[in-house]
């Protein structure tokens, strides 16, 4: 008798996003990240290091966090410079971040602060898709996450961290049995939100 497994192909599609910011301020991006996701493969990671709003200004706790001084961005482009690249990126583009509330908030306040109209994208955020996968972990945060599955990575750099973010909802879709975007409703329609 020939058994014929098939493994079940996946066509997952979304864009996994990172902000740092240089002080408490949601506009004060001065680092992003996006990590690529098709057919649930990873194709393509880019980085920015941002100018801020409040250049030179940097907050000693967010310099703690990220290690970006403001000398890293003295000679970087505005989030209005590169815009155009991220929107290519983000159109039409299920978009995942680690505390996706803080995340869209840091993207929206930098469209309102130079006055350019915001995408209808729809977000998840992948701290609930990892607590639907894997149930009673201590911290749900992303280190302790990527250290479950063995991922090694530069936490809080936004490249680093929007790469295992994508990783770990591909890790967390396979276990759920989750092959294509327009199945996530069914189990995430509450967490579903749009930008």
């Amino acid at each position: 008798i020939f058994y014929n497994i098939i493994s079940k192909k996946t066509f997952m599609n979304f864009v996994a996003l990172d902000f740092e910011t240089a002080t408490h301020e949601r506009n004060s991006a001065c680092e992003l990240g996006i990590c690529v996701v098709e057919n649930s493969e990873i194709v393509e990671t880019k980085t920015w290091l941002i100018k801020p709003p409040s250049f030179p200004y940097f907050n000693p706790h967010n310099i703690n966090v990220h290690g970006i001084y403001p000398k890293d961005v003295a000679h970087a482009p505005t989030f209005d410079e590169i815009w155009y690249e991220i929107e290519d990126l983000l159109y039409g583009n299920l978009m995942i971040a680690h505390n996706a509330s803080f995340d869209a908030g840091v993207l929206r306040s930098c469209l309102d602060y130079y006055g350019i109209f915001k995408p209808k994208t729809e977000y998840l955020c992948s701290i609930q898709i990892a607590k639907k996968s894997w149930k009673n972990l201590t911290s749900y945060g992303l280190k302790n996450l990527a250290n479950c599955h063995d991922i090694q990575f530069t936490h809080h750099r936004a490249g680093a961290d929007a790469e295992v973010c994508a990783k770990l909802s591909l890790l967390a879709f396979e276990r759920l049995l989750i092959t294509k975007n327009d199945e996530l409703p069914a189990l995430f329609s509450k967490n579903l939100k749009v930008l």
